[in-house]
């Protein structure tokens, strides 16, 4: 019976032609080695967000806005461009993160860092969504020197620990973001800005940077969150995209630098409670935004809110404030300055809450495309503009508008979710409105005969001589009728 069974495996092995008891043997010491990596991953605290290339659908739309074109920060475009490696910059930064932590009351060595982040290295990589061909050595080498570069650029690392071992307490001043720390000129630092805090792809986990400010630092009252955070802080602030201040504790600290500036751009307005407050609404489908202008033919009126102000002044925490006035009438919408940037950021905060659903939310997402149809035409930009909604420089409002009509190409996102779409409230009380037929009534009466005043004083004089009319046609039955007593 045995020999029966062995000679059928051997007939089988050379019909279909496969080494079944080899294949079996490595595919056993793939699960044990995956079931090890997901043992000790999760031993070391797993990670928050995970870092994924750009899909094809969305990447074929630009792929430039994905791509770093000054420095490579973690092994995505190390590997695809090693030019943007940066090794004798990055190298200068360890040497300026080493000097600071020599000058600490407890020094640190060179050794003591490799040490400390190779123990990190399997919790680094299971904060990809793919692996890579690199080797310990050299993951390890990538980690250590990016989180220096980015700690010695935006972190202010050197400084601080050099005045706290020089007395003069922990406490300084958050750099410009237009500085970059580093420094170099303007073209520059804008370009490494971009680079690290825009990109979905370029980052490293934020736990390794953690890791590096703590060994460099000799006290702990202030934390690489707290140092980075002002300096994102500063930079929407300038670009009046949020003036927000997020809690950054446990459990939000951020996954990685792009997510720090993400947790920044979280809506604060409570949307209408009325769609979600009853069974009908909830089975009613959102469908898409209609433009500005057809919102306008409707009777909706546009009105600007600042980024800031107070919430006294109508001020809004973020851009993604987007409200209804108390009537249902008046779409607030927060001022969208247009820059060469802006595309490349929202592109690439959509990316990360794309693969981090869970965590981020998708409110950015919602945003992009609330505005990607809303201002889909020429005209529609337009008269965003004229109502202070949208403001930007860029060639003509066709441009612009051809860029929001290909913002949220490829990407995937439920309209009717009412936990993706947090903006789904306003846009089933706006359609209500729209629907409203003594409203629409109302609109049509207006265009039609208020907008022109010749138009408004003829309707006066009509209407004058209606009354006129039926004035003189009651003193005329009560003539008639005090003649015949």
């Amino acid at each position: 019976m045995g020999a029966h069974q062995e000679g059928k495996r051997e007939a089988g092995d050379d019909a279909h032609g496969v080494d079944i008891d080899s294949l079996a043997r490595q595919l056993r010491e793939e699960l044990a080695a995956a079931n090890s990596s997901a043992v000790q991953v999760q031993l070391t605290g797993g990670c928050p967000i995970i870092i994924a290339e750009v899909g094809s659908l969305t990447r074929n739309v630009d792929a430039a806005e994905y791509d770093p074109h000054h420095v490579a920060i973690g092994p995505y475009h190390r590997l695809r461009n090693p030019d943007l490696a940066r090794n004798d910059e990055k190298i200068r930064c360890l040497n300026a993160v080493l000097s600071a932590a020599s000058n600490a009351a407890a020094a640190t060595t060179l050794e003591v860092y490799l040490d400390e982040i190779a123990n990190l290295e399997i919790r680094a990589r299971s904060c990809y969504a793919h692996s890579f061909s690199l080797e310990s050595r050299e993951f390890v080498r990538m980690l250590l020197l990016d989180g220096c570069y980015l700690l010695v650029r935006f972190g202010d690392v050197v400084r601080r620990a050099n005045g706290a071992a020089a007395g003069k307490g922990g406490a300084t001043t958050v750099l410009a973001p237009a500085a970059g720390g580093g420094g170099g000129d303007m073209l520059e630092a804008v370009a490494v800005v971009r680079d690290v805090f825009y990109l979905a792809e370029n980052q490293i986990p934020f736990f390794v940077i953690d890791k590096i400010h703590q060994l460099t630092r000799s006290d702990t009252t202030v934390s690489a969150v707290d140092a980075i955070a002002g300096y994102v802080r500063e930079l929407l602030r300038r670009q009046q995209y949020s003036v927000a201040t997020p809690a950054l504790s446990e459990p939000t600290v951020p996954g990685n630098l792009l997510h720090l500036l993400h947790m920044n751009l979280v809506p604060t307005v409570h949307p209408p409670r009325t769609s979600d407050d009853n069974k009908v609404s909830r089975k009613r489908r959102v469908g898409r935004w209609k433009t500005a202008t057809e919102y306008h033919l409707a009777g909706v009126k546009f009105k600007s809110r600042p980024v800031g102000g107070g919430a006294g002044n109508g001020g809004a925490r973020s851009i993604l404030d987007v409200r209804l006035d108390a009537g249902g009438g008046t779409l607030e919408i927060p001022r969208l300055n247009i820059d060469g940037e802006t595309w490349r950021l929202l592109r690439n905060l959509m990316a990360l809450e794309q693969r981090n659903p869970e965590i981020t939310k998708s409110h950015v997402t919602a945003y992009c495309v609330f505005v990607s149809q809303l201002a889909c035409t020429a005209s529609d930009v337009e008269f965003l503009a004229r109502r202070g909604v949208v403001s930007h420089g860029l060639g003509n409002h066709g441009e612009v508008a051809a860029l929001f009509s290909d913002l949220c190409k490829g990407v995937v996102f439920c309209a009717d979710d009412p936990e993706q779409n947090y903006l789904r409230g306003v846009c089933q009380a706006l359609e209500s409105g729209v629907r409203c037929h003594r409203r629409r009534w109302m609109v049509w009466l207006r265009r039609t005969y208020f907008s022109n005043p010749w138009l408004v004083l003829g309707l006066a004089a009509a209407v004058l001589g209606l009354v006129c009319t039926m004035v003189q046609a009651v003193y005329s039955v009560l003539s008639y009728r005090q003649g015949g007593r």
